[in-house]
């Protein structure tokens, strides 16, 4: 997903007054009429409805970029196979994965991890341009030359906007810096800034972009690391990584690629080398409440399955399907998949176990995105959808909310469709945790899957009886609707529509309402 895309959305629309920056901890977890922010009422559901209640484990698959297993606020809630022995290099209890103790890792082996990855459009260009070469050299009538010219022409211009982004970031780093140099402060609060008289056109700009963005942070240092070296940091990944057609980092991982139906291969190391979302996304569903630590998760009786599939890149369809398989095979009744990407060339590999993974009566989250597109005409996948035109039953697809009832809900990065998406949840300004034991705010429909997956598996866990297909019904049927217009954005530029245009249910999720409708379910 392209997060500094987000990001940079996110500044303009704040500076523009569109939305608020939500910096209230645990506001997803918190009650529209008590606490003036549209959360589930996760807390209220504990306190009326859930006092003296008795709840069963529900095992929990966080499908992501690896989760800190060490981390202090989710030791206590991870899964753990007790059938394993910890570090004897043997498949113990025959499951075909070798010291699987809290998950499996299907991006790396023995010898190391995939950290960055390609976008699936330069994988497919890779192979693509195998056939045709050069487009001078090969008949104009040669099947498949039409496709490949149009993808070839999109990942081109892909490209060349993230070097000339890069380029453009950097020069405007390294004029900062210079401008720092005179005032003599590395670090400026906003007011020596102000004080600061530009001694060319560049600077008397970039004080005026830097001075408009210290609004939103503490210090000039969190502006520096959160806004300009991120954004340095993501193009130089889409540039050396992403778009690299020389670059492919597969073979670290020992498979045979060329099969996407090889099941058994990767590792135990179920944290890999840069694990900050499926971390953030972890905590949000199920960290450790009223422990005096970090977060409360929404799901106070979950346990955490880390299953590495998603590099700093696009994830790989191969891949994707045996973690869904993986995660339904050792027992997980929620998967939460907080990815997405805009090509499948092995979607019928994908579709197949998600299909296995609903027999098992496995309830899949998935994330709508953070493009701001309509997925009822943009593809995202992975889709619920199938290639022959069946539907996944138990499956949700979440757009994310922010902490206001007014215009701004809809977050203005969310993917929404009318026909594609479900509902919406919490997704601006989430505070969870982070690698090291540490704890930061994330922004993302990454962010508001985990809500409801975290809310389906508060559900399963008091009410274990229930189906999947009878949870994802209940979670639907239980939203907050919303009746008054909300602002998405479109080609760049703000319009008023409603809730209903967005998302199947026109509503945000609740766990009080889907906790008292759950009640009412045989």
């Amino acid at each position: 997903m392209n997060i500094f895309k987000r990001a940079a959305l996110i500044a303009s629309l704040l500076s523009s007054g569109y939305i608020a920056q939500a910096q209230t901890q645990n506001w997803q977890n918190m009650d529209l009429q008590k606490d003036s922010v549209f959360g589930i009422s996760v807390e209220k559901a504990y306190t009326e409805l859930l006092k003296d209640k008795k709840s069963k484990p529900v095992i929990v698959a966080v499908i992501d970029s690896g989760v800190d297993t060490t981390h202090e606020d989710l030791k206590s809630v991870l899964w753990v196979n007790a059938k394993e022995k910890r570090g004897n290099g043997k498949d113990d209890d025959k499951n075909h994965y070798a010291d699987d103790i809290n998950g499996w890792n299907f991006i790396g082996s023995t010898k190391g991890n995939v950290d960055y990855d390609n976008l699936e459009l330069t994988r497919i260009i890779r192979q693509q341009q195998k056939q045709f070469g050069s487009l001078n050299s090969v008949p104009k009538d040669t099947a498949g030359l039409y496709q490949y010219k149009v993808l070839r022409s999109k990942y081109e211009l892909k490209l060349s906007e993230a070097q000339q982004t890069l380029y453009g970031i950097t020069r405007f780093v390294g004029m900062l810096d210079t401008m720092l140099t005179k005032l003599g402060n590395n670090n400026p609060t906003a007011a020596e800034l102000q004080a600061y008289t530009p001694q060319n056109p560049a600077e008397a700009q970039i004080k005026q972009v830097v001075s408009q963005q210290l609004e939103r942070f503490p210090d000039f240092k969190t502006f520096r690391e959160k806004e300009l070296d991120a954004a340095v940091a993501h193009y130089k990944e889409q540039v050396q990584y992403q778009l690299n057609l020389d670059y492919d980092p597969r073979a670290i991982v020992g498979d045979d690629y060329n099969n996407p139906s090889e099941r058994y291969y990767g590792s135990g190391d179920a944290t890999g080398p840069d694990a900050d979302h499926g971390t953030h996304v972890a905590g949000i569903i199920g960290a450790g409440r009223n422990n005096s630590l970090g977060i409360n998760g929404v799901a106070n009786n979950v346990q955490i399955m880390s299953v590495r599939a998603v590099p700093n890149g696009d994830e790989r369809d191969k891949d994707v399907a045996n973690a869904i398989r993986y995660a339904a095979d050792n027992g997980a009744r929620v998967i939460n998949m907080s990815f997405g990407k805009a090509y499948s060339p092995n979607k019928n590999v994908v579709d197949e176990a998600v299909k296995y993974a609903i027999s098992k009566d496995v309830l899949l989250i998935h994330a709508a995105g953070n493009d701001a597109e309509n997925i009822d005409v943009t593809p995202n996948y992975p889709s619920r959808v199938y290639q022959n035109g069946d539907t996944a039953t138990a499956w949700i697809e979440v757009g994310a909310s922010g902490p206001d009832n007014d215009e701004t809900l809809a977050a203005p990065f969310s993917n929404y469709g009318k026909i594609s998406v479900d509902v919406f949840a919490p997704g601006v300004g989430i505070y969870s945790s982070t690698p090291g034991s540490h704890y930061d705010y994330h922004d993302g429909t990454s962010m508001a899957a985990p809500v409801v997956t975290g809310l389906a598996a508060l559900i399963r866990s008091y009410y274990p009886k229930l189906s999947a297909v009878q949870v994802k019904d209940i979670i639907l049927k239980s939203v907050i609707k919303v009746d008054h217009p909300v602002t998405i954005v479109e080609d760049g530029q703000p319009k008023t529509v409603q809730m209903t245009d967005l998302c199947r249910t026109g509503g945000v999720v609740n766990a009080y309402k889907a906790l008292e409708l759950a009640a009412t379910y045989k």
